[in-house]
């Protein structure tokens, strides 16, 4: 899924247990740990001038856990916290939808939510990037299959929940997301 002779590849990442630390329902900035040395690897991406794309899946919105001002204000804090390693991200796309979820956002299956790959199809769209050319890291089964689907290679990291995930079916499984950048910036097209 190309759009055009322009598109890049681009890096996708999960948040919560790839780029910082697992907190359940992350909505304290305070509570925000980035993972030892991500900050430095997302500056590697950006100093090749690879695009970063976050896609994380947000259900204690759409629990009603937390508001998207909450959102706002972790992501802020992590735009910080990069910027300390002159690191930053290009974009963010976050999934509120869960079939547990209030409102608007109770869609059981919704194209969006991880494992289905509509954040990475929208942010391919949206920025031109080149899906077969991309990468999506993370921790989680959903996010390998949201990459998978997508059209990405994909790389599993052991933080976060990674541990307890099978990573058969990954491209490559990396101790964290600074060795899995690492891994790609060494085979990048």
């Amino acid at each position: 899924m190309s759009h055009g002779a322009n598109a890049r590849p681009a890096i996708f990442l999960d948040r919560d247990g790839t780029l910082n630390e697992e907190v359940d329902f992350l909505c304290d900035p305070e509570q925000l740990v980035l993972v030892p040395g991500a900050a430095a690897a997302v500056a590697r991406l950006n100093a090749k001038g690879i695009p970063v794309v976050v896609v994380t899946n947000q259900s204690g919105i759409g629990r009603g856990r937390y508001g998207w001002q909450d959102f706002a204000a972790v992501m802020s804090r992590m735009g910080t916290l990069l910027a300390l390693e002159h690191a930053r991200i290009d974009a963010v796309y976050a999934s509120p939808h869960h079939e547990h979820a209030l409102g608007e956002y109770a869609v059981p299956d919704h194209p969006e939510r991880k494992p289905n790959p509509g954040m990475l199809l929208r942010a391919a769209e949206e920025h031109g990037l080149d899906l077969a050319r991309s990468w999506m890291v993370g921790d989680k089964a959903i996010d390998l299959e949201a990459g998978r689907r997508a059209g990405c290679q994909v790389a599993l990291v052991r933080t976060g929940y990674g541990s307890g995930v099978d990573g058969s079916t990954a491209d490559l499984v990396a101790e964290s997301l600074p060795e899995a950048v690492d891994w790609i910036l060494a085979r990048w097209p």
